[in-house]
């Protein structure tokens, strides 16, 4: 089977790779590291104002299936690039009552107006009114990072007051998350500090006073080597999530003194892979380890590659040419944010890693957009 396709070289036939789809294994979470994939949402065609939610859950049973756990109303659901705090709400409320596995929900302050200034005292009553929804769900916090505390924090100290105020009112321990600024540039000096050396000391003396309150911290610097230093520093019993769509596969092998687990949105698209891949480690085959994940990696560098917050529509063009939905409409238009050529790498990249569950299916979506973008084939 091929397809011609617009690559950077020129209009180009590519034939699809022999070896087929990876097959979805339904089996329970892996026991040597704990996975979350942070998931996308699905939109009504109709009104791309509002969530399909049956698509949108059903993507969501997907995922439990395959040993994961879901990471709710997080950035790779558009949270705060379409996805507001009303819709947010809604959309845990729901997943959190199907779950049949794990679930974690991002906390923020979105609820707050951007155009003003909010105090600190408002920015943590806008943190409580999160968390206390997301835990009368059933679910784990996510403590996602806040551009109003951006905003209006002096220094370390104000964000030392906002989390352990929030953490000790907690019924269980929660996930922060350092979401750097290649995901989102208004989180700019995160942690009160404009260093990254400095955030992370602040940041690991925040989870230090709050011990029994941390589960763990996902950090989303795109830079393995400084993840690594942090995950040395963190208490015992504190994990490190990895959510770096870079070096995941790296990451979360691990060294001789230590792994991170995995809070990551590249798990969204490539589940079947990361599903075999944990199991695989499980048994202690990290050569079969590698082998699967090794070429989702170059796909996940494209999918994330500059400007990275427009990384969602790769991924719900993936779940599309999957199956996983019936169109390719997105919050917020967005859509339209990766060229027909970046789509069409895609296609190639998720094939190689043998990521097209159904290569006929995936060839005549592929084909509907080239014919949209006004690409003949």
């Amino acid at each position: 089977m091929q397809i011609r396709l617009p690559l950077p070289e020129g209009l180009t036939e590519y034939r699809l790779n022999p070896a087929g789809p990876l097959p979805a294994v339904v089996g329970p979470p892996p026991v040597s590291r704990v996975a979350y994939a942070a998931a996308h949402v699905v939109v009504n065609p109709l009104d791309p104002t509002t969530l399909d939610m049956e698509a949108t859950m059903a993507f969501r049973r997907h995922l439990w299936s395959l040993g994961f756990g879901v990471a709710e109303a997080m950035d790779t659901s558009q949270r705060g690039m379409g996805l507001d705090w009303t819709g947010a709400r809604e959309l845990i409320r729901v997943s959190a009552g199907e779950r049949t596995g794990a679930i974690a929900c991002g906390a923020n302050t979105d609820q707050l107006d951007p155009a003003k200034t909010a105090t600190v005292d408002e920015v943590i009553a806008a943190y409580e009114e999160q968390c206390e929804a997301i835990e009368d769900a059933g679910g784990r916090v996510i403590l996602m990072a806040s551009r109003a505390l951006v905003k209006c924090a002096r220094g370390p100290e104000d964000y030392a007051r906002v989390y352990g105020r929030i953490l000790q009112g907690l019924r269980q321990p929660a996930i922060l998350h350092w979401l750097g600024e290649a995901f989102d540039p208004q989180l700019r000096g995160y942690w009160g500090c404009a260093g990254v050396a400095d955030a992370m000391a602040t940041c690991v003396e925040i989870i230090r006073e709050n011990q029994a309150k941390v589960d763990g911290v996902k950090i989303s610097l795109l830079d393995k080597r400084q993840e690594i230093v942090m995950r040395r520093q963190l208490p015992a019993g504190v994990r490190m999530y990895t959510g770096d769509d870079f070096d995941y596969a790296e990451l979360i092998r691990g060294d001789v003194e230590g792994h991170s687990d995995a809070l990551l949105g590249i798990f969204d698209g490539i589940a079947p892979a990361a599903s075999l891949a944990l199991r695989a480690l499980d048994a202690g085959d990290t050569a079969k380890y590698d082998e699967l994940l090794a070429p989702t990696v170059s796909l996940s560098r494209h999918i994330f590659q500059t400007p990275t917050y427009f990384y969602k529509t790769g991924l719900v063009f993936l779940a599309y040419l999957n199956g996983h939905q019936r169109h390719f409409v997105m919050l917020g238009g967005q859509q339209s944010a990766r060229p027909i050529v970046h789509l069409s790498q895609l296609f190639v990249l998720a094939d190689k890693a043998r990521l097209l569950a159904d290569p006929e299916l995936a060839v005549h979506r592929m084909k509907l957009a080239l014919q949209i973008a006004g690409v003949e084939g």
